[in-house]
């Protein structure tokens, strides 16, 4: 069932402006299940606009957002540097998890050996690695607690640039102890804001003085500019979040293939070794029916009768045995006969 992708607006009004650009409708190279997979799009637009120098993000996890950004920097001719810093060891928001996630990271980063850097640590022990006013686009999605966010956005706000970004994940989740929505609320008050309720929320704060003029416009827009922006970007994030369905299905059917040829295989196996235990078996009964058909069978007949004989003795005595285990030197005593029977019936 093909899928709506469109950017109208609420009430059918299209998009207007400069807020979608052809950057917006890419999908990144790297899909992987990931609570930002919805906002790829409009982070591609972001690049697009700040091009910014250097990138930093706290919290990585399976690497789709950090990725998502190699990406689309590489796709606009851009020499950014970036930075992932984590322990690749989980929490109590995304969940734990194993070696085989950073080894995933690795893996795909060496796409962007020499200008990406997996710094796997905790925040705070990775802040000296981050010079001051260096970093054009700091991405937050660490622990989500409101004073978690709040400390990484303290610990790090000196490394921001004068015309840097902030994003924020997670800002409309209100469930269990998740508090971003809380701190994102108190941004607001500071600086100029925007931000997205799908794909769990994303802020977007202009946290440098000098920022993009465009991205200026975006947070002073009024609310039916912002409304269409969010519309279109909640229907264009939906497409990577599709094609991740689309890849995990094809995953599945591809397992399913594999799992019947090895079952086909199996099948021929058994099929073939019937075969020939049937053709086995057919020679066999072919050479007894000779067998039996030659003058040495004839011949010996007798001697067969005779083995026989003497086997079925056998059984008889090993029946007798087990009724009389003494025999054959004493038979059983007979039980007395009734003198009634024998003599006649008493005087009377």
């Amino acid at each position: 069932m093909s899928q709506d992708y469109g950017v109208s607006g609420g009430g059918g009004k299209g998009l207007e402006g400069p807020w979608i650009s052809e950057a917006s409708y890419w999908i990144p190279d790297y899909v992987v299940e990931s609570a930002w997979l919805e906002h790829a799009a409009f982070s591609a637009w972001l690049m697009g606009v700040l091009r910014p120098d250097s990138v930093v993000e706290l919290g990585t996890h399976s690497g789709f957002s950090y990725f998502a950004l190699c990406d689309f920097a590489d796709r606009l001719g851009l020499s950014t540097r970036f930075v992932a810093i984590d322990t690749w060891q989980g929490d109590e928001h995304a969940g734990f998890y194993g070696e085989e996630t950073f080894a995933a990271v690795v893996d795909w980063n060496r796409r962007y050996e020499g200008r990406s850097t997996l710094l796997r640590s905790r925040f705070d022990e990775a802040r000296p690695r981050i010079p001051n006013h260096s970093v054009d686009l700091l991405h937050i999605d660490g622990r989500h607690r409101y004073e978690d966010v709040s400390e990484d956005f303290r610990l790090y706000l000196s490394t921001v640039s004068r015309r840097g970004v902030v994003l924020f994940h997670d800002i409309a989740e209100y469930s269990g102890d998740f508090g971003v929505h809380r701190f994102w609320a108190e941004i607001k008050q500071e600086y100029p804001t925007f931000e997205f309720a799908h794909g769990h929320g994303l802020g977007v704060a202009l946290v440098g003085p000098d920022s993009s003029p465009l991205l200026s416009a975006l947070a002073a827009a009024d609310e039916s500019t912002s409304e269409a922006v969010r519309s279109a970007y909640a229907r264009l994030g939906r497409r990577a979040a599709d094609i991740r369905h689309l890849l995990v299905r094809s995953a599945a059917a591809d397992a399913l293939e594999l799992e019947l040829a090895q079952a086909g295989a199996l099948i021929q196996q058994l099929n073939d070794e019937r075969a020939g235990a049937q053709a086995a078996h057919a020679g066999l009964a072919a050479e007894v029916s000779a067998f039996r058909a030659s003058t040495s069978w004839r011949i010996t007949a007798p001697v067969r009768w005779l083995g026989s004989a003497v086997r079925s003795r056998r059984r008889r005595s090993r029946a007798r045995l087990a009724i009389w285990p003494d025999w054959p030197f004493r038979r059983p005593s007979s039980p007395p006969r009734s003198r009634s029977k024998c003599f006649g019936s008493a005087s009377r």
